[in-house]
Protein backbone atom coordinates (compact mmCIF):
# COMPACT_ATOMS: atom_id res chain seq x y z
CA UNK A 1 0.00 0.00 0.00
CA UNK A 2 3.02 2.35 0.70
CA UNK A 3 4.51 1.50 -3.04
CA UNK A 4 0.89 2.73 -4.10
CA UNK A 5 1.20 6.00 -2.23
CA UNK A 6 4.51 7.06 -2.75
CA UNK A 7 3.99 6.31 -6.63
CA UNK A 8 0.52 8.33 -6.59
CA UNK A 9 2.45 11.64 -4.83
CA UNK A 10 5.16 11.35 -7.65
CA UNK A 11 2.87 11.75 -10.01
CA UNK A 12 0.97 14.48 -8.52
CA UNK A 13 4.08 16.17 -8.47
CA UNK A 14 5.03 15.55 -11.72
CA UNK A 15 1.77 16.45 -13.10
CA UNK A 16 2.33 20.05 -11.33
CA UNK A 17 5.46 20.57 -12.77
CA UNK A 18 4.06 20.06 -16.68
CA UNK A 19 3.07 23.09 -18.37
CA UNK A 20 -1.00 23.31 -18.88
CA UNK A 21 -1.63 22.93 -22.84
CA UNK A 22 -5.08 24.14 -23.87
CA UNK A 23 -6.35 23.57 -27.34
CA UNK A 24 -9.74 24.85 -28.68
CA UNK A 25 -10.40 21.67 -30.87
CA UNK A 26 -13.06 24.05 -32.88
CA UNK A 27 -12.30 24.31 -36.33
CA UNK A 28 -14.89 27.26 -37.22
CA UNK A 29 -16.42 30.21 -35.36
CA UNK A 30 -19.42 31.14 -37.35
CA UNK A 31 -22.06 33.92 -37.00
CA UNK A 32 -24.64 33.11 -39.26
CA UNK A 33 -27.21 35.13 -41.62
CA UNK A 34 -28.81 32.70 -43.96
CA UNK A 35 -28.43 28.93 -45.12
CA UNK A 36 -28.86 28.05 -48.50
CA UNK A 37 -29.41 24.20 -48.75
CA UNK A 38 -29.24 22.62 -52.59
CA UNK A 39 -31.21 21.13 -53.89
CA UNK A 40 -33.81 21.48 -51.11
CA UNK A 41 -34.12 21.31 -48.25
CA UNK A 42 -35.69 17.94 -47.87
CA UNK A 43 -32.72 16.16 -49.03
CA UNK A 44 -30.13 18.21 -48.91
CA UNK A 45 -26.45 17.66 -50.42
CA UNK A 46 -24.74 20.74 -50.22
CA UNK A 47 -24.91 23.92 -48.22
CA UNK A 48 -24.30 27.62 -48.45
CA UNK A 49 -23.32 29.00 -45.13
CA UNK A 50 -23.48 32.76 -45.22
CA UNK A 51 -22.29 35.46 -42.12
CA UNK A 52 -19.03 35.81 -40.26
CA UNK A 53 -16.32 33.10 -40.08
CA UNK A 54 -13.14 32.88 -38.08
CA UNK A 55 -10.88 30.19 -38.94
CA UNK A 56 -8.51 28.10 -36.94
CA UNK A 57 -4.66 28.49 -37.24
CA UNK A 58 -2.07 26.48 -36.05
CA UNK A 59 -2.20 24.75 -32.46
CA UNK A 60 -3.56 26.15 -29.43
CA UNK A 61 -6.15 28.56 -29.71
CA UNK A 62 -5.25 30.83 -32.78
CA UNK A 63 -7.93 32.19 -34.99
CA UNK A 64 -7.88 34.36 -38.13
CA UNK A 65 -9.39 37.72 -37.94
CA UNK A 66 -13.27 37.15 -38.39
CA UNK A 67 -14.41 37.81 -42.38
CA UNK A 68 -17.61 38.19 -44.21
CA UNK A 69 -18.35 35.95 -47.23
CA UNK A 70 -19.96 32.40 -47.16
CA UNK A 71 -18.70 28.62 -46.87
CA UNK A 72 -20.07 25.81 -49.51
CA UNK A 73 -19.86 22.68 -48.80
CA UNK A 74 -20.93 19.20 -49.89
CA UNK A 75 -22.07 16.04 -47.27
CA UNK A 76 -19.21 14.45 -45.99
CA UNK A 77 -18.97 11.10 -47.86
CA UNK A 78 -17.79 9.64 -44.70
CA UNK A 79 -20.43 10.65 -42.07
CA UNK A 80 -22.91 12.04 -44.60
CA UNK A 81 -26.09 11.72 -41.90
CA UNK A 82 -24.04 13.85 -39.95
CA UNK A 83 -23.16 16.19 -41.98
CA UNK A 84 -27.10 16.52 -42.73
CA UNK A 85 -27.64 17.11 -39.14
CA UNK A 86 -25.61 19.56 -38.74
CA UNK A 87 -26.80 21.81 -41.87
CA UNK A 88 -30.45 21.64 -40.01
CA UNK A 89 -28.54 23.09 -36.77
CA UNK A 90 -27.17 25.62 -38.90
CA UNK A 91 -30.45 26.58 -40.82
CA UNK A 92 -32.50 26.07 -37.51
CA UNK A 93 -29.37 29.11 -35.86
CA UNK A 94 -29.47 31.06 -39.09
CA UNK A 95 -30.20 34.82 -38.67
CA UNK A 96 -30.42 34.29 -35.05
CA UNK A 97 -27.03 36.01 -33.82
CA UNK A 98 -26.06 32.96 -32.20
CA UNK A 99 -22.19 32.32 -32.54
CA UNK A 100 -21.22 28.79 -33.26
CA UNK A 101 -18.99 26.71 -33.18
CA UNK A 102 -18.32 23.27 -35.94
CA UNK A 103 -15.63 21.40 -38.02
CA UNK A 104 -12.40 20.61 -36.24
CA UNK A 105 -8.67 22.75 -36.20
CA UNK A 106 -7.27 19.83 -37.41
CA UNK A 107 -8.78 18.92 -40.30
CA UNK A 108 -9.59 20.59 -43.56
CA UNK A 109 -12.03 23.37 -42.80
CA UNK A 110 -12.78 24.84 -46.78
CA UNK A 111 -12.37 28.43 -47.23
CA UNK A 112 -14.41 31.53 -47.32
CA UNK A 113 -15.79 32.70 -50.38
CA UNK A 114 -16.55 36.02 -51.60
CA UNK A 115 -20.02 37.25 -51.35
CA UNK A 116 -19.92 37.95 -55.11
CA UNK A 117 -18.18 34.59 -56.14
CA UNK A 118 -20.02 31.91 -57.79
CA UNK A 119 -20.73 28.87 -55.84
CA UNK A 120 -18.79 25.79 -57.25
CA UNK A 121 -16.44 23.52 -56.32
CA UNK A 122 -17.56 23.09 -52.87
CA UNK A 123 -15.78 21.59 -50.02
CA UNK A 124 -16.38 18.65 -47.90
CA UNK A 125 -18.11 19.39 -44.82
CA UNK A 126 -15.65 18.60 -41.74
CA UNK A 127 -17.11 16.50 -39.01
CA UNK A 128 -15.48 17.55 -35.73
CA UNK A 129 -17.31 17.30 -32.03
CA UNK A 130 -20.78 18.82 -33.64
CA UNK A 131 -21.58 22.01 -33.94
CA UNK A 132 -21.55 24.11 -30.33
CA UNK A 133 -23.42 27.13 -29.47
CA UNK A 134 -21.34 29.60 -27.84
CA UNK A 135 -22.54 31.89 -24.70
CA UNK A 136 -22.25 35.65 -25.79
CA UNK A 137 -20.05 36.18 -22.45
CA UNK A 138 -17.33 34.22 -23.39
CA UNK A 139 -13.75 34.85 -23.33
CA UNK A 140 -13.27 33.15 -26.34
CA UNK A 141 -11.54 35.44 -28.56
CA UNK A 142 -12.40 34.43 -32.02
CA UNK A 143 -16.41 34.53 -30.65
CA UNK A 144 -15.42 38.41 -29.84
CA UNK A 145 -14.34 38.88 -32.84
CA UNK A 146 -17.23 37.83 -34.34
CA UNK A 147 -20.09 39.56 -32.02
CA UNK A 148 -17.54 42.70 -32.50
CA UNK A 149 -18.10 42.47 -36.84
CA UNK A 150 -21.57 41.97 -35.96
CA UNK A 151 -22.03 45.63 -34.13
CA UNK A 152 -19.75 47.63 -36.76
Amino acid sequence: MNGIRFAATVMAILGLSLPAMASDPVGIYALVDKVVLEPNDAAPERIQIWGAFSLATGRGEIYESPVRGYMYYELNKNEPDASRKEFADLKRIAGTSQCVGFGGRYIPTGRIRKPEEKPASPDAYPIGFGMQKMRVDTSNPAVKGLLALRRS
